[in-house]
């Protein structure tokens, strides 16, 4: 999967995010490793990153180097989770992590997820594209599975943010429910 799409209105360049590619994960986990160690996201070790290098999409400079990166996680048959958002801080403010994102939203779309969720530090870059706030505690599968292993739980500060994927019906007049 390649999508193109326009950058943000300070740039009029295009985004390109692609796949990653086994050539990616060097660049991807020097990417999250070094937000990781601003306290902005977990870390992930080369051999996470291997393991889990068909949820990434990336966004590479005319260099082949990787500028920016995402994953899309699948959690349950449901629901999948944006993971290890990152963009080289010197590629900031050009679009490349709503590219990821956007990207990452219709492959959620593409498999047939009711909905994505995030957990951040920057909400507000999320709801710029359409998410919503809300409680952790929503997202057991998430809590159970994953983040009972990290040094911040059970005092995560991280705010839960989710987009629905599947536009919800109001039911017609007469039918069950209504």
């Amino acid at each position: 999967m390649s999508m193109t799409a326009a950058a943000s209105p300070q740039s009029t360049a295009e985004v390109h995010v692609v796949r990653a590619t086994v050539q990616d994960a060097e660049g991807i986990a020097r990417l999250v490793n070094y937000w990781a160690a601003q306290g902005q996201m977990l870390p992930r070790t080369l051999g996470e990153t291997y393991e889990n290098l068909r949820d990434f999409f990336v966004v590479r400079d005319d260099a082949g180097k990787v500028v920016a990166c995402g994953a899309l996680h699948i959690v349950w048959a449901d629901m999948a989770e944006l993971k290890s958002l990152a963009v080289e801080e010197s590629q900031h403010s050009r679009g490349l992590g709503a590219a990821i994102t956007r990207a990452c939203v219709e492959e959620g779309r593409t498999l047939g997820l009711n909905g994505l969720f995030a957990l951040t530090y920057r909400p507000g870059f999320f709801e710029r594209l359409g998410w919503r706030q809300a409680d952790v505690m929503t997202l057991p599968r998430k809590v159970w599975n994953e983040c009972y292993r990290c040094p911040k739980f059970p005092g995560c500060d991280e705010i839960a943010m989710v987009i629905d994927l599947v536009p919800s019906v109001a039911p017609v007049a007469g039918e069950v429910g209504a």
